[in-house]
């Protein structure tokens, strides 16, 4: 066997996480137009993917700590398997597939992670990705996994990517993340920035003065976001949240374009976070009211990822993130103050340290024995019902072993009692929403999917029935959407500003 290398303490923690009920397994599926070039595929893996020591290592654990140990057997065969679909190789039959091996896990004496290409789906390949959370994040495995691809389909210029994919590709991700992390702003930077600049500070009294009253406020901050987390209440009891039974199930649907999601975003004067979040929020209403379940006051927390990596460090592996709990407002009916709400809730969540303190909790638990890690984990997990991922992608098409990728999926897991994973994800000019659920909780998650487009096209419908001559907040949204000047509204002729308002 080759050399070890010790697991860090939240790396550690993750690979503990699997359970019976939730696989600590990121999940990603990719669509292609056409065949892929197998023989291409297997080289790019072992020339990029393979170059990462952890993707050549098996875990061992020990009473000392767990290890990675370099295999010298590695073989490539073990890891991208060659499949078909049953029945007709339709989008049905893939659902079903990524669902039974999301449920599936990982062959523990081999290095943790596995693709499956499948020759028969809908007249072309496909891809479904699986790789264990303890090797790295989602932003670190969606940057791994670009490295693999190119912006066209031309041998030349595959090369010269490939020459110059180091630093071009780094900066590339640096982007990608920095834009990712928009859901919500780096609590590590805030921190890391602030602490930097203290030492900078005391070189006067009153730079003194300027940093103990920094300190202060940070202190103050971060005192107040512990407790936060400590007296967190649990969310609204729905048939979404319970006990996860281990069989999971998956579904997408047709992306939106991103260009629609942005004017809506600046009519709105929010960020097209704010809008995508609210329309989670509205199919989420919709689906449980559609179940007969009582929405009103109902609050939804979805647990988000945010990045806590320095710029320089994009392209190393393993899990530098903490988890922010969103509560999303499933209790309002109203589409536009539905926006403003979630707009609200994710300013006020900006300036803190929630994150910073996550990762600490999971870097302690991965210290200490692991009898110890369930109760401290199940603590936060009981308080949330999914969680949640936004990442915008590339904007143009991608291309892998001379396939275009026409659709990308990627699900991180669910820990604990959750059992639903939101994933948005930007790419090619769309936005694609992706669910994945236990069974025991929601058989059949296209029902949920199939109602993001409809919230928003009603959320774009309400933004033309508001007036153009005067600022809106959500008070003002919910009055006026159900006044007689909003049907006056409806029938003027007349749409000139309000077209103005939607460029």
């Amino acid at each position: 066997m080759g050399a070890r290398e010790r697991m860090s303490a939240v790396d550690t923690a993750w690979l503990r996480m699997d359970s019976n009920k939730n696989l600590m397994m990121i999940v990603g599926v990719y669509e292609f137009d056409g065949t892929v070039d197998v023989v291409r595929l297997r080289q790019s893996i072992e020339s990029r993917l393979l170059a990462h020591r952890r993707f050549r290592s098996r875990v061992v654990r020990e009473l000392g700590g767990c290890y990675w140990e370099g295999l010298d057997d590695f073989n490539l065969d073990d890891h991208l398997v060659e499949m078909r679909l049953r029945g007709r190789g339709t989008a049905v039959d893939l659902k079903k597939l990524v669902g039974a091996l999301a449920s599936q896990r990982l062959d523990a004496a081999k290095p943790l992670w596995q693709m499956h290409l499948i020759s028969n789906y809908d007249g072309g390949h496909a891809l479904v990705v699986r790789i264990h959370h303890c090797i790295a994040d989602g932003i670190a495995l969606i940057g791994v996994l670009l490295a693999l691809t190119t912006d066209q389909d031309d041998e030349a210029h595959k090369s010269r990517a490939k020459s110059r994919s180091s630093g071009a590709f780094s900066a590339g991700l640096g982007s990608l993340t920095a834009m990712a992390v928009k859901t919500i702003e780096s609590t590590g930077d805030v921190a890391s920035n602030v602490l930097r600049g203290y030492a900078a500070m005391i070189d006067t009294r009153g730079a003194l003065a300027e940093a103990a009253l920094r300190y202060a406020t940070v202190a103050a901050r971060v005192a107040s976001d512990a407790a936060a987390i400590a007296l967190m209440s649990r969310d609204s009891s729905t048939s979404l949240k319970g006990h996860p039974s281990g069989d999971k199930v998956v579904a997408w649907n047709a992306p939106i374009p991103v260009d629609d999601v942005k004017a809506v975003a600046k009519a709105l004067g929010c960020s097209v976070n704010d809008v995508l979040l609210s329309c989670v929020t509205g199919a989420i209403r919709s689906y449980l009211e559609s179940r007969g379940e009582r929405v009103d006051g109902c609050e939804f927390r979805a647990m988000v990822p945010v990045n806590l990596r320095e710029p320089h460090q994009w392209k190393e592996l393993g899990n530098k993130f903490g988890l922010v709990p969103v509560l999303l407002p499933v209790g309002e009916e109203n589409p536009i103050a539905r926006v403003f709400e979630v707009q609200r809730r994710m300013l006020a969540l900006k300036s803190g340290y929630t994150a910073v303190l996550s990762m600490g909790l999971l870097s302690a638990v991965g210290l200490a024995p692991g009898v110890m890690q369930s109760p401290a984990l199940g603590f936060l997990t009981r308080k949330a019902s999914a969680v949640m991922t936004n990442v915008p992608g590339p904007s143009k098409a991608l291309y892998l072993a001379g396939a275009r990728i026409k659709r990308l999926m990627f699900w991180v897991p669910q820990s604990g009692d959750i059992g639903v994973g939101v994933s948005i994800l930007s790419y090619d000019g769309g936005v694609q929403f992706g669910l994945i659920t236990d069974r025991n909780l929601c058989a059949d998650p296209q029902r949920v999917i199939d109602r993001f487009q409809p919230e928003f096209e009603m959320l774009a419908v309400a933004l033309c029935m508001l007036p153009w001559d005067q600022a809106i907040d959500a008070d003002d949204a919910r009055n006026w959407l159900f006044s007689p000047a909003a049907a006056n509204v409806r029938a003027r002729p007349d749409r000139t500003k309000r077209n103005t308002r939607m460029r």
